[in-house]
């Protein structure tokens, strides 16, 4: 086949370093931008790593684990090779972070369509209550070391 004749396939998202979770945000999203700069800072291992759900890896991964690209209503992340979205992506993330964050997991007693329900109310309405940018923020040199793709 020459090139013209390939068919258009998305790209392949590369394999993941197990020993780094992952976190797929909305990059132009200020409370996802802000929750990245939480982790950024709450994290002394610097073993999360990053990626916007517009770059091409971003959305090759939210593809390959079922989730819209053209609307970017849940975090992603990746820990261990296990991969959470909605409201049990935070907690995942705040577990690894260490006490006292890992008493977000008592978030994981409410039923999980009330999780589900408020998390959804959240993610539906995060550009009117905490705004939008034109485009993905310029990250500081500490995340941009961290990003991916």
């Amino acid at each position: 086949m020459t090139e013209l004749t390939k068919p258009n396939h998305s790209p392949e998202p590369p394999s993941l370093d197990a020993s780094h979770p992952l976190i797929v945000f909305d990059g132009v999203c200020v409370l996802c931008s802000g929750f990245v700069r939480m982790v950024v800072r709450l994290d002394r291992q610097d073993r999360f790593r990053f990626a916007t759900a517009q770059s091409p890896f971003g959305e090759a991964l939210f593809r390959q684990h079922g989730l819209r690209t053209d609307s970017y209503e849940t975090n992603l992340v990746i820990i261990d090779g296990a991969a959470f979205m909605r409201l049990e992506s935070l907690v995942a993330v705040m577990s690894e972070l260490g006490w006292p964050w890992r008493a977000a997991r008592l978030l994981l007693l409410l039923p999980r369509p009330l999780r589900n329900w408020l998390y959804e109310r959240v993610a539906g309405n995060r550009y009117a209550l905490f705004g939008r940018k034109d485009s993905c923020e310029i990250p500081s040199a500490e995340l941009r070391a961290r990003l991916i793709g």
